[in-house]
């Protein structure tokens, strides 16, 4: 079996934090956001200040307030989909803020109000990124309505609450009009990069975390140039000619597959340098296409790879591709109307949105119950964190839970500094502007140092609103513990969701649907259909990664478990891999297998998928697989029955 990746089951002295809660608290080694900083800085001190000229600093805060939700959404590299972003949830938000306001100081309406909100906001979380944020947002402004005092009448705070995000969103497009298409031709560029990495690294032990890269670019491209867009179906100007070079690059990875197993020509430096290349004329939108000396191919790979660089430079120096012949190697998404029944669809059918919005429901209905029974405070930071900690596509529940009580603690000593020496009044501008640039600063680096720096700048936000001063920190600090208690009890432990229906379920379904497209690749299948299954399978795999990277961040049996199974994620891939340089051997020469070979390495991957759905445990499955050992598809073969012999290591450990 291979190396496990991010296991949990090290031994570790006594003193030492265990490897969940350590993955939670190294920071990412990411870039700073510059730009998202300097906004931060500017939307949530502007409102402040703009507030205290005008004699009403409580309006800036909640404009501030606003602007910080913006701020938090604003995720998105396209500026259409940041308009997306920030804008719907904004929506959302003033729903919230107002029914909160509707139900403040009512009690146990109150509780029944916000338990009901929380299953609405759990539900639609599940449609979609933009819908999670909105979701998040229309419960957390309903537990601030329902639990701060808002200025007079109704309106006022909805609409405060409205024009700080849209305050960001103006910040955000600025430069729309001389930046419209660069973060789609950036993202396209990095592609054509990542593609040249992958070359570069053919026939060497890099080659698979290269295609990972190439996976994850190519995710992130089709997103932002076709996968998302709303109206247009991608069929104007500038995003057709990004669709025509972004879909050229499919048959370089196709061939890429070709080359790590067989080629020799096509592993020179030469051809990674070309692909670079071509990613600078997609940068710079050049059209006149540079002459490659490429090395003379020598077997059926090489040719694959030279047929497939020379095509994507014709296409990538083209000026006017045909808007009739770009296809979509994901598919055409339907009409936005039709889009949105089919979401609804899947909202009200799905168990699993149910599963999630009935558990948010049961934490924040405890939650809000209880601090109706004991008498705290203004407590309404227990149900903001538990809606902050239990969203289940922000990472494992257990880990946050326990990330958010030390960030919470870690912003609480921030702000605990800040309450005792800042007096409110033009101070808090400045001091707004050091603590809201930390927010993205912090975000990248992890959950846990993005609680810690959004934590003083709500307490400081609401201590504008409520007056509470310096000592509402030691509260907010066992309001967040007790938040965090009631997820751990009601919304992980008693939610005994099997990992193997999370986790092996899924993995089943990329290795049955791999299975299809072993059929597929050497049956009468086009070349755009098998394009689109292989894209189709490495998207799948690669939300299935990102599965197991959260249950690898909680704590046993579920982090071990993970760390068992994932090596079948990379045997998953690899099978895909193997398949894919198999047809491409036979496009450009070499002898096709015959029928019954295939039938039987796809009968191996049907029986391994259902073993998968059967099984709590992995179990070693000899799989005999007689065939041509010089044939084109022996890797395939090597790489079935490498997956069929991984075992579970329980046995000798």
């Amino acid at each position: 079996m291979g190396r496990r990746e991010g296991g949990n089951g090290g031994r570790t002295g006594r003193l030492t934090p265990p490897d969940w809660l350590m993955h939670g608290l190294r920071p990412a080694s990411v870039p700073v956001p510059k730009a998202a900083v300097g906004r931060a800085a500017v939307a949530l001190a502007a409102p402040l200040a703009v507030g205290l000229a005008t004699g009403r600093p409580e309006y800036g805060a909640l404009v501030s307030m606003g602007a910080l939700a913006g701020v938090i959404g604003d995720t998105a590299d396209a500026y259409r989909m940041r308009l997306l972003n920030i804008a719907v949830p904004q929506f959302f938000g003033a729903v919230g803020v107002t029914l909160g306001i509707l139900v403040h100081g009512e009690g146990w309406v109150a509780v029944g109000a916000l338990t009901l909100v929380a299953l609405v906001s759990g539900m639609i979380s599940s449609i979609g990124a933009v819908a999670s944020v909105s979701g998040l947002l229309l419960l957390l402004n309903a537990v601030v309505g329902a639990g701060l005092p808002m200025p007079g009448p109704w309106w006022k705070a909805p609409l405060l609450l409205t024009l700080g995000g849209l305050f960001v969103l103006v910040l955000t497009l600025l430069a729309w009009p001389v930046r419209a298409r660069v973060p789609e031709q950036a993202a396209v560029a990095a592609t054509y990069r990542s593609v040249a990495a992958l070359l570069a690294a053919a026939g060497t032990t890099d080659y698979d975390a290269r295609r990972q890269d190439v996976t994850e670019s190519l995710n992130t491209s089709y997103d932002l140039v076709l996968a998302r867009r709303a109206r247009d179906h991608g069929r104007r100007g500038g995003l057709v000619r990004l669709l025509a070079q972004l879909n050229v690059v499919v048959p370089l990875v196709e061939a890429a597959a070709a080359a790590h197993r067989y080629g020799r020509a096509s592993r020179r430096p030469e051809i990674a340098a070309a692909v670079g290349e071509l990613a600078d004329s997609v940068e710079q939108r050049r059209t006149a296409a540079p002459e490659f000396a490429l090395p003379d191919p020598e077997g059926p790979a090489d040719r694959a790879v030279n047929s497939a660089l020379r095509h994507a430079s014709a296409v990538v120096h083209r000026t006017d591709p045909d808007p009739a012949g770009v296809d979509d190697r994901l598919g055409r998404p339907a009409a936005l109307g039709v889009r949105a029944r089919r979401a609804a669809r899947n909202v009200l059918l799905s168990e699993p949105s149910w599963r999630y919005g009935l558990r948010l429901a049961l934490c924040i209905g405890l939650a809000q119950t209880l601090v109706s029974l004991v008498p705290v405070t203004r407590s309404y930071w227990v149900a903001l964190t538990v809606t902050f900690v239990l969203k289940p596509d922000f990472g494992s529940v257990f880990s946050r839970a326990v990330l958010r009580a030390l960030g919470t603690a870690a912003g609480l000593l921030v702000a605990a500094a800040v309450l005792a020496a800042v007096e409110r009044g033009w101070w808090d501008v400045p001091v707004m502007m050091v603590l809201a640039a930390l927010i993205p600063a912090f975000s990248v680096k992890g959950y846990a140092f993005q609680t810690a720096a959004i934590t003083p700048v709500i307490l400081m936000l609401s201590d504008i609103i409520d007056h509470e001063g310096f000592h509402l920190v030691l509260p907010r600090l066992v309001d967040s513990l007790i938040g965090c208690a009631i997820v751990l009890v009601a919304g992980y432990l008693m939610w005994p969701e099997s990992w193997h229906t999370r986790i092996g379920d899924r993995l089943a379904q990329c290795v049955e649907d791999t299975a299809n497209y072993v059929a597929s690749a050497f049956g009468g299948t086009g070349h755009a259909e098998r394009a689109h299954n292989r894209r189709r399978i490495y998207r799948d795999l690669s939300s299935v990664r990102s599965e197991f990277q959260r249950a690898l961040t909680e704590p046993p049996p579920t982090g071990t478990r993970a760390a068992a199974w994932w090596p079948l994620v990379v045997a998953a891939e690899r099978i895909v891999d193997a398949t894919t340089a198999a047809r491409v051997r036979v496009d450009h020469g070499a002898e096709p297998p015959g029928a019954a070979e295939v039938t039987e390495i796809e009968r191996q991957l049907r029986e391994l998928a259902d073993g998968l759905r059967s099984s709590e445990v992995l179990v070693e499955v000899r799989a005999d697989l007689p065939g041509d050992e010089e044939g084109v598809l022996a890797p395939l073969r090597q790489e079935v029955r490498a997956a069929r012999a991984i075992a579970s290591p329980a046995p000798r450990s």
